[in-house]
């Protein structure tokens, strides 16, 4: 890949996950990367997309934008992250293929996964169940954009692929108690009630389901690694491969924060999926990825982002 003649057009670019791959694609020298933002071009509007190719004429279109969330959010919103997330990737995809963009990255989800799918997920388990309900509109939406992405290859020769990250965390993420995901989530409550005194946290479920989490910069280089060198139709995992139960979880970002007051599971709250983590060797061997931060490093190099800009504005959620 010759990335100082690439352009490159990334949907999300300016999001938690987005600025971490724009790092990635300017680090290899990339000059040309175009950035929409929602303000300007509204991804569920067909008019705004053909807009958008016309003017770009990108030559690799990462799709990263996405109506996101925790549990709460998920199970708050369920038509809204059905439909936006289909229409936005679905729109995407065929007016892609219709301006001959040469490569579409499309971005998945662990969500996707069957909801009792044996630990470590293959990509061969895809379509052996229905996703845990709490977020199975947004998985579903998202693992649309593999049908389509496969439909296509087969019926246009379209350049689609599909990859499926795990939990991601880092600098930068939502920290929204509504609406962030776990760890930025217990990050804030474990700090805030260290500052001001309280006795205790009070935790969604029973503890007992587990997680696996990305560190967000080993993200970034898994999709950036892989359009540069994966041009296959078969999903792709992006993980670590290590399981964390969330009780676990909790202990060590309390222990980093310095929280040590009372542990509280509120069991009327929903566990999620019960388990997951993927087998990430399908990475590694069609595109050489292999992350390189472990969970305990990651939660101190978030911990200490919070730390540095929580005051900062849009320090709590990203846009």
């Amino acid at each position: 890949m010759d990335w100082p003649s690439v352009r490159v057009l990334v949907t999300g670019g300016g999001g938690f996950l987005g600025r971490f791959v724009v790092g990635k694609l300017r680090a290899r020298g990339c000059q040309e990367i175009v950035v929409p933002r929602s303000k300007d071009c509204d991804l569920r509007e067909r008019d705004a997309i053909v807009r958008m190719l016309q003017e770009t004429r990108p030559d690799i279109l990462i799709h990263l934008a996405a109506v996101v969330g925790g549990i709460g959010a998920n199970r708050a919103n369920p038509g809204r992250f059905f439909y936006d997330n289909a229409i936005m990737g679905l729109q995407l995809m065929e007016y892609a293929r219709q301006f001959n963009v040469p490569k579409f990255v499309a971005l998945g989800t662990i969500c996707a996964y069957p909801k009792f799918t044996p630990v470590p997920f293959t990509e061969a388990d895809l379509w052996n169940g229905y996703p845990e309900e709490t977020n199975a509109p947004y998985g579903l939406a998202k693992k649309m954009l593999l049908v389509q992405a496969q439909a296509y290859r087969a019926q246009f020769g379209f350049n689609a692929i599909y990859l499926l990250p795990t939990n991601l965390y880092g600098p930068g993420d939502n920290f929204d108690l509504e609406t962030g995901h776990v760890i930025p989530a217990i990050i804030r409550k474990c700090l805030e009630a260290k500052e001001e005194g309280r006795p205790e946290i009070v935790l969604w479920g029973d503890g007992s389901p587990t997680r696996e989490f990305l560190y967000v910069e080993d993200a970034a280089e898994a999709i950036v690694l892989a359009a540069e060198r994966y041009d296959g139709p078969e999903p792709v995992n992006l993980g670590v491969g290590e399981e964390t139960s969330i009780r676990d979880l909790v202990q060590m970002v309390a222990s980093e924060v310095g929280f040590t007051g009372r542990l509280t599971w509120d069991t009327s709250k929903p566990n999620g999926q019960p388990r997951r983590c993927v087998d990430p060797s399908r990475a590694k061997e069609l595109f050489g990825f292999e992350a390189r931060y472990g969970l305990r490093d990651g939660i101190s190099k978030t911990v200490s982002w919070f730390l540095a800009h929580r005051h900062d504005a849009g320090a709590f959620t990203t846009p």
